[in-house]
């Protein structure tokens, strides 16, 4: 091995598929409902049935998937009463997250966050939805960690999962889309600033606005909604 050189770590490929299968989640290539058809994605991952069903157990406890015995695996759905419910929880995560980010931030992760800010930006420019977003859930993950607090980003990690396809749905609207770029920059004023209080209630009204974006699509099309 090359001295100075860390090892290349490698993540089992199940871990892997199960990474694949969030995405597509998140961007609504298996929407909420459908069932999962094991032939059909391990010919389009490129995998055997083995990794793919570890993958689904592994989605199944972090409730992206429901395993149906002898019926096989579906995306997970979420009516409006949970959606209702787990945006309640997100939204005073988020706030508690960002208060604390706030206070102990340092200056190389308050760095990584605004580099973060300009790749999303340059996403956005484009209209790149899947890259802007990757780049905007960087940016609050990031703010979580800066919190320092392993039992809030446990709880933040586990209801976040559950949302990411909503929070990716908000952004269809081209004007809300606007609007929410313009507050992550007002996040990272506040975040430089070390403004604890400032910050929670723009992470606070930013999860608000999404949550009302959802739930007026959602109503409007009179719908079961896909869980993430």
């Amino acid at each position: 091995m090359i001295r100075g050189a860390a090892p290349i770590e490698r993540r089992p490929l199940h871990e892997e598929v199960a990474e694949h299968l969030r995405e597509m989640i998140t961007e609504g290539l298996l929407a909420p409902g459908v069932r999962l058809n094991e032939r059909v994605l391990c010919a389009q991952l490129q995998v055997s049935r083995t990794p793919l069903r570890e993958a689904l157990k592994v989605l199944a406890g972090e409730r992206l998937v429901e395993l149906h015995p002898n019926r096989g695996a579906m995306v997970a759905t979420l009516s409006v009463g949970d959606v209702e419910h787990l945006f309640e929880v997100m939204i005073t995560l988020e706030g508690l997250s960002g208060e604390l980010a706030a206070q102990r931030r340092t200056e190389a992760e308050l760095g990584e966050i605004r580099a973060l800010h300009f790749e999303m930006l340059a996403a956005h420019a484009r209209r790149d939805l899947p890259q802007y977003f990757r780049f905007n859930r960087g940016i609050h993950e990031a703010i979580n960690r800066c919190a320092c607090n392993p039992v809030l980003s446990e709880t933040y990690d586990s209801v976040n999962l559950r949302i990411q396809n909503l929070r990716f749905r908000s952004n269809f609207n081209r004007s809300k889309w606007d609007a929410a770029v313009r507050e992550h920059g007002a996040m990272i004023d506040a975040l430089a600033a070390g403004d604890a209080s400032g910050l929670r209630v723009i992470l606070e009204q930013h999860l608000r606005r999404k949550r009302d974006a959802v739930l007026q699509d959602l109503r409007a099309s009179d719908t079961v909604v896909a869980g993430q």
